[in-house]
């Protein structure tokens, strides 16, 4: 068995609407390498799984608790701690066994296994007028757990009629026995590889979380390879989906996506109605103070485009990060203001800018004209790659506190370091703050000489760290969870792309930006390392400044 599972995972419990349940990956080696056991399910009106390929599997059966004392290689509190359970883990790994021997006629056991005794013993369990404890006490059997790897653990998605809380595990196939359909559950039993089971052209219906551990199995190229591999594993998370609705359509969303923290705060009991993409112009509810609404300017360095937020509590609300300007000759408001406008519950009282790159502020001057609103920010200490046209009412001011009805509050936060007048807002009440480009999801944002400063960007991600934060809202992307995590992800990311800055000084000698680019981002494709020479002087700027580099003859050196 795997090695213990990390502290915190004993507090699972299976959740009232789901049924536990099992579930075993038997791998061989094949003429062409690794293969694991797969059966095709009966077709049955109204069951989600009906006519899927999985793996051999099922739901616990109370009695499964009786063949503890069948089993080797595993007792139950050691089972149990490897599935973070406070007991019954052992419950799994019979039921995993029981459920593929009644399915596939396949038993991992030590004793004399004799297939034509064992097969009313197959026919009585699946009748459920028996107990596997019997059959092993008759049979003279022990279940053989000794070769069980600990694999996965997913649970379906909430708001499903039906849930299974389920935990995977992988074995070597017995020898010397062979699979059989019980024509019941299983209508044709297969031996694939990952790949040819994944091959579209080969048609199989697959769950997300078979298509997933399948694509696990992949990168193996034997069953000794793949069982060491899960045996070797130090935790096993627990995964579980979540429905959302999109522009194509309903579609499960798994942890790791965009979206999914987002989509777990505002659709918590799975009605699948939260979206899984950002489509512009489209409003979305994100609290009872807070609505997003993006602009149609996707692209490489605005993701899938600018967020603008709409803020408040009662009949005024403040507009933060208006976007981009809109088409030129477009007479009136443009899409984007009339989608904004459209979603404002109440009169647009203020507009906020973050900072002032053009694909944020350029639209605060026509939605100014159109609600009579102030625009409120800061000018930018250089001209370069700004909005031209931003003129603010008046200029905020680092700590200050804007009120925004009854129930809201949005103070004002100097982040310089992307721009010299970066602004982060935080909802007071919700510990949510709108980080404009300071914090974007999933990539690291561009510093630019001289506005952009990396220096005071790590000063400023920093200071956020002793914020009390629960949620970002970012000018590209969904909400982000964990703030701490992210803030201190960032930091340690830049610091680990300096520590390459200095290496690459100290072996190149003296050398311009230009020589040192591919050895400070050989992990970036080259097609990007324009945008990630401008990180770079500014990391070269900051060590400088540090008194860590030296520039001479337009050549950088260590000092």
């Amino acid at each position: 068995m795997n090695a213990p599972a990390r502290a915190g995972a004993e507090a699972h419990r299976t959740p009232a609407d789901a049924r536990a349940a099992a579930s075993l990956l038997l791998l061989r080696d094949g003429p062409h390498g690794l293969q694991v056991l797969m059966l095709r399910r009966a077709e049955r009106e109204g069951d989600m799984r009906s006519g899927v390929t999985v793996f051999p599997g099922g739901v616990l059966d109370p009695r499964d608790r009786h063949a503890h004392g069948f089993c080797l290689g595993c007792d139950d509190l050691a089972m149990s701690q490897r599935l973070g359970l406070p007991l019954g883990g052992l419950d799994y790994a019979v039921a995993a066994l029981r459920e593929t021997f009644e399915e596939v006629g396949l038993l991992l056991a030590e004793g004399d296994i004799d297939p034509l005794a064992l097969r009313p013993w197959r026919e009585r369990l699946q009748a459920g007028q028996g107990d596997i404890a019997e059959m092993c006490r008759e049979q003279g059997l022990q279940l053989d757990l000794r070769g069980l790897a600990y694999v996965a653990h997913w649970l379906t998605p909430p708001g499903l009629p039906r849930r299974f809380d389920t935990r995977f595990f992988a074995a070597p196939a017995p020898l010397w026995q062979e699979a059989q359909a019980d024509r019941g559950e299983a209508l044709e039993l297969m031996w694939l590889a990952p790949r040819e089971a994944l091959d579209p052209a080969r048609g199989l219906k697959l769950l997300t979380v078979t298509e997933r551990l399948l694509g696990e199995l992949a990168v193996y190229a034997s069953a000794a390879q793949a069982l060491a591999a899960f045996a070797a594993r130090t935790a096993v998370p627990l995964t579980m989906p979540r429905r959302a609705a999109s522009a194509r359509g309903p579609r499960v969303v798994l942890p790791g996506e965009w979206a999914y923290a987002e989509i777990a705060r505002l659709d918590p009991a799975g009605r699948g109605d939260a979206w899984c993409d950002l489509v512009a112009g489209r409003a979305v509810r994100l609290s009872e103070r807070v609505i997003r609404v993006t602009a149609p300017n996707p692209g490489p360095m605005t993701g899938p485009g600018t967020n603008t937020y709409l803020v408040g509590d009662g009949a005024g609300w403040t507009v933060i990060d208006p976007g981009p300007a809109e088409a030129p000759g477009v007479a009136g408001p443009g899409p984007h203001l009339q989608a904004l406008l459209a979603a404002a519950p109440g009169r647009i009282e203020r507009i906020l800018v973050t900072h002032t790159h053009r694909d944020h502020s350029p639209a605060a001057a026509a939605l100014a004209q159109i609600t009579g609103a102030p625009v409120l920010g800061r000018r930018a200490a250089h001209p370069e790659w700004q909005d031209e046209g931003f003129h603010p009412a008046r200029e905020l001011q680092h700590g200050e506190r804007l009120a925004l009805g009854p129930g809201a509050a949005l103070r004002v936060i100097h982040t310089p370091g992307h721009a010299s007048n970066h602004l982060c807002y935080l909802l007071e009440e919700e510990k949510l703050l709108f980080t404009g480009d300071h914090v974007m999801q999933g990539s690291t944002v561009v510093i630019n000489p001289p506005d952009g400063d990396m220096q005071a960007y790590l000063a400023a991600l920093q200071a956020l760290l002793d914020e009390d934060l629960e949620w970002l809202a970012p000018g590209h992307g969904f909400l982000v969870p964990e703030p701490q995590t992210v803030l201190r992800g960032l930091i340690a990311h830049r610091l680990k792309r300096e520590a390459k800055v200095r290496a690459a000084l100290q072996a190149a000698g003296p050398a311009p930006l230009q020589a040192l680019l591919p050895q400070v981002y050989d992990d970036v494709p080259p097609a990007l390392h324009g945008v990630a020479a401008r990180s770079l002087l500014a990391h070269l700027l900051k060590l400088q400044a540090d008194g860590d580099a030296v520039l001479a003859d337009q050549a950088w050196s260590a000092r």
